[in-house]
């Protein structure tokens, strides 16, 4: 079975009605040998908050030590989404192994009429992968009510009802407090159930709870004395992406930042906050980090700030009411409104709730259930808007919304999810490029995008030109599809075709073709017919703007091959294709034309190719400079081991070994920079002279992009699974680079948000670091994709125990680091890491020099 053939089975019980009990999915687990046994569940009903309480559960209790599944809903492109484990998705091949297993079940349930519904399926998924994983907690956000939800099927440990309002009224009840008993029988056994319920939702919790811990403000009415047992204060923003919070649990307190902006995220933290205090034994540090890096995308998210573009799944009036008061804490001119939200919403209440627009844009998500862009329009237009538009798709409602917009206004996203999701790829679509060699790139390249077997073969000859992937929006593929058959090209699309979910499109054909086709798209040329009729040129710009950056497509000047053009098969010289350097970046960074050396300068006494040779000042100086002289570009220094089982040091005693070296060399003529995972050495070196910040981490203190952003500094941000690496930890990946880059991309998104530059942000794939030595060496193979996330890309693999694989044991790895630098400068990297200079210089000149002679001649 393909991914895309266990996909379609699960959205194709969609056609089957909820219906009351948890016997359905208890049935199915059963079947499946109940792999849920062993694993303690949180579950979070409510009618707002649930999803934004339960990532902030989940993360805190990771930042404790935990191995924690997450499981919510809806998605916003990928149903794998709804289930991660220590943040990372399920991947495709445990989806596919999950359907092999149950769907001979499912099917004959089915026959007589009592098959598990989409969401039931999901829930048992779900469960089944918790208990594979063997994770130590699962946080479940219920769908609807709780007593008769899917997720009731399991015996919590700690539970919560963060709101009570009406909604779902046919099946849950007529009252606010019929609906609270329904939603407090989530309640566990052993524990008190957690709500920010008040009033009559407060009273019918009660009910059926018994022993409950009420989280609000000071204002709100929880015991009879009119207190709260835990009161949260919001302390508005601290900047433009964060907010303070104060928990007053009695005999504890708390002080903390929150990524999820709004005053209700407060009671959501205090929630989270007494919920991961009855779990697990979390340190007020501990828990603090983890509701600070608590993101959740599409909820009140700041993408930019000239103009502020945020982007809200706000898909009622109750959930429109907080929207309205965060925004009102900013400052700015005029609001653009881009609105698209589903038929059976109250959209003129949500429409009076918000505050009004200078100018509307109504779209259309990609879905049957969205609402007419018409409807909408004349929604806002008696709402007393004097400028309402439509548009037919989100993408091209967002780029009519940016360009009206002066840097000083606002351009806001809502009305569901749905629409966030559709605007949020502008952002964070990666067009991957691949190079293709022959049929096996090519069959490769297909199998990645889930094109079904049976349809690839006959296309895998026609692959070997310019090939490049890209996800899109179903209606968008199928246009885009057209146009380049047309056009003479190929074009291939996942077997998972549907409105509500994106769909990889593998692309095809000669740069002449690619060429044609950007111009066809751009002059608004496709002409449809069927379900993509209402795809216009605007709904295609971010094609064109992904094929103009993937393959160097420049508008004005003919083709010109570079590196992003190697990475499709041809040959070219080295440049950072795709990346927007402005000319002061340019100055200070030598990889912008080349593969620059970046020399390791370890002054611990523990690192694992170097440990105790450099950790004396002199010394150190004396290593700096012989780097220097030998030709290095940048010169890393290190104060902290991430060798497998190597022990963290306290933040005093890295600042004490990097600050002293930093400060020696920072005039030197070599860039420096620190290689830490936190933001107190990070501001320490940066203040002491060092230019760039390595963040083996990925950014997991919280504060780092921060400190970075306020310094101007440029970051490498590397994707990495556990640092220090847990010696035996395997990893699933379905394939190692696309997984990476997905993973990358949001970390990169994230940084940007704190105001970091993309063309400041070097990605690093993170050999060694969660990775098996095969999927180590794909990497440097494959090093030129990564070239989809826009930025430098930095390959360290120096001595790393990825030579086990070449039968190169720990102390024989020189000359096997050697090659694959090389190797990585053949491949597009923009920066390699290395410990050996003299010997990994000459690899990368002799690698470029092969590449174009006359251009990298180092001695006129």
């Amino acid at each position: 079975m393909e991914y895309h053939e266990a996909a379609d089975f699960l959205f194709d019980l969609r056609r089957f009605r909820p219906k009351p009990g948890t016997e359905s999915t208890a049935r199915l687990l059963a079947h499946l040998g109940d792999p849920h046994d062993g694993v303690d569940f949180v579950q979070i009903a409510g009618s707002n908050g649930k999803g934004s309480t339960a990532r902030m559960v989940e993360r805190s209790l990771r930042e404790a030590g935990l191995s924690v599944g997450l499981y919510t809903s809806p998605h916003l492109e990928d149903l794998r989404e709804r289930i991660r484990v220590d943040g990372r998705k399920i991947p495709r091949s445990a989806v596919t192994e999950f359907v092999e297993a149950a769907r001979e079940y499912v099917t004959d349930r089915g026959a007589d009429g009592e098959s598990p519904t989409f969401f039931e399926t999901m829930t048992a998924m779900a469960i089944w992968q918790f208990g594979r994983e063997d994770v130590d907690v699962a946080v479940l956000e219920v769908g609807i009510g709780g007593k008769y939800d899917a997720t009731s099927v399991v015996d919590p440990v700690a539970s919560a009802v963060t709101s009570v309002t009406l909604e779902h009224t046919g099946i849950l009840g007529d009252t606010v407090g019929e609906i609270a008993r329904d939603k407090a029988h989530v309640a566990p056994a052993d524990a008190p159930l957690v709500t920010g319920a008040t009033g009559d939702a407060l009273e019918g919790v009660r009910e059926v709870a018994g022993d409950v811990i009420t989280v609000g403000s000071a204002a709100d009415s929880g015991d009879a004395d009119g207190e709260p047992d835990v009161r949260v204060a919001y302390g508005g923003r601290v900047n433009h992406t964060e907010a303070a919070v104060t928990v007053d649990g009695g005999d504890w307190d708390l002080e903390a930042r929150l990524s999820l902006l709004g005053s209700h995220q407060a009671e959501n933290a205090g929630i989270a906050a007494v919920l991961a205090r009855q779990v697990a034994d979390i340190s007020d540090d501990d828990l603090a980090r983890g509701l600070r890096s608590a993101h959740w995308p599409g909820r009140f998210e700041v993408l930019e700030t000239a103009p502020l573009v945020v982007l809200d799944g706000a898909h009622n009036p109750g959930a429109c009411e907080p929207l309205a008061a965060t925004l009102g804490t900013y400052e700015y001119d005029d609001l653009h409104l881009v609105f698209g939200a589903m038929h059976d919403k109250d959209h003129r209440e949500m429409a009076a709730t918000l505050p009004t627009p200078e100018t509307v844009v109504a779209t259309e998500p990609t879905l049957d259930r969205a609402e007419d862009r018409d409807v909408i329009a004349s929604v806002f237009a008696d709402a007393g808007v004097a400028d309402v538009r439509t548009s037919a798709t989100v993408q091209e409602a967002l780029e009519t919304a940016l360009r009206e917009a002066d840097d000083d206004d606002c351009v806001l996203v809502t009305g569901s999810l749905f629409a966030v999701a559709e605007a949020r790829s502008r952002w964070t679509s990666a067009g991957v490029p691949k190079r293709i060699r022959d049929r096996e790139d090519a069959r490769e390249a297909l199998a990645t995008a889930n094109v079904p077997a049976a349809g690839n073969s006959e296309i895998q000859g026609d692959a070997v030109h310019r090939v490049v992937s890209l996800s899109l929006g179903y209606r968008q593929a199928a246009a885009v599809e057209r146009e380049l058959l047309r056009l003479g090209g190929e074009c291939a699309l996942s077997g998972l075709q549907r409105d509500e979910e994106s769909v990889d499109a593998v692309l095809m054909g000669t740069l002449s073709q690619f060429e044609r086709l950007v111009e066809r798209l751009e002059s608004g040329a496709p002409s449809a017919s069927g379900p993509d009729a209402d795809v216009d040129s605007g709904g295609l710009l971010g094609v064109v703007r992904e094929l103009r950056e993937r393959l160097e497509i420049d508008p004005n000047e003919a083709f010109t091959n570079v590196r992003g053009a190697n990475a499709a098969g041809s040959s070219g010289e080295p440049s950072t294709a795709g990346v927007d350097v402005d000319a002061d970046t340019a100055d200070a960074c030598p990889w912008t034309d080349r593969t620059a050396v970046m020399g390791i300068l370890n002054v611990t006494p523990d690192s694992f190719h170097d440990g105790g040779e450099y950790d004396a000042l002199e010394d150190a100086v004396a290593r700096a400079e012989a780097m220097i002289e030998a030709g290095v570009d940048v010169i890393d220094v290190g104060g902290e081991s991430t060798r497998p089982g190597a022990e963290p040091v306290s933040t005093e005693t890295e600042i004490d070994r990097v600050v002293p070296v930093v400060e020696a060399i920072a005039d030197r003529d070599a860039l420096v920079s620190i290689d830490t995972r936190k933001a107190a050495v990070a501001e320490a070196a940066l203040e002491a002279g060092a230019d760039i910040i390595n963040d083996v981490s990925g950014l997991e203190d919280p504060e780092m992009r921060f400190v970075v952003a306020e310094h101007d500094a440029m970051l490498v941000l590397m994707h990495s699974i556990d640092a220090p690496v847990v010696p035996g930890r395997e990893i699933e990946y379905d394939d190692v680079v696309e997984d990476v880059i997905d993973r990358l991309s949001e970390r990169v998104l994230l940084a940007e948000k704190a105001g970091i530059d993309r063309e400041d942000i070097i990605v690093d794939p993170g050999i060694g670091f969660g990775k098996s030595a095969r999927e180590a060496f794909e990497i440097l193979d494959r090093t030129d994709e990564f070239r989809a996330l826009g930025c430098p890309i930095l390959i360290g693999h120096s001595h790393k125990s990825m030579f086990e694989h070449v039968d190169r044991e720990a102390g024989e790895r020189g000359a096997a680091t050697v090659a694959a630098s090389a190797i990585a400068a053949d491949r597009g990297a923009d920066i390699v890491r290395v410990h050996d200079v003299p010997e990994n210089v000459a690899a990368v000149r002799t690698a470029l020099a092969a590449r174009d002679p006359e251009r990298f001649d180092w001695q006129s």
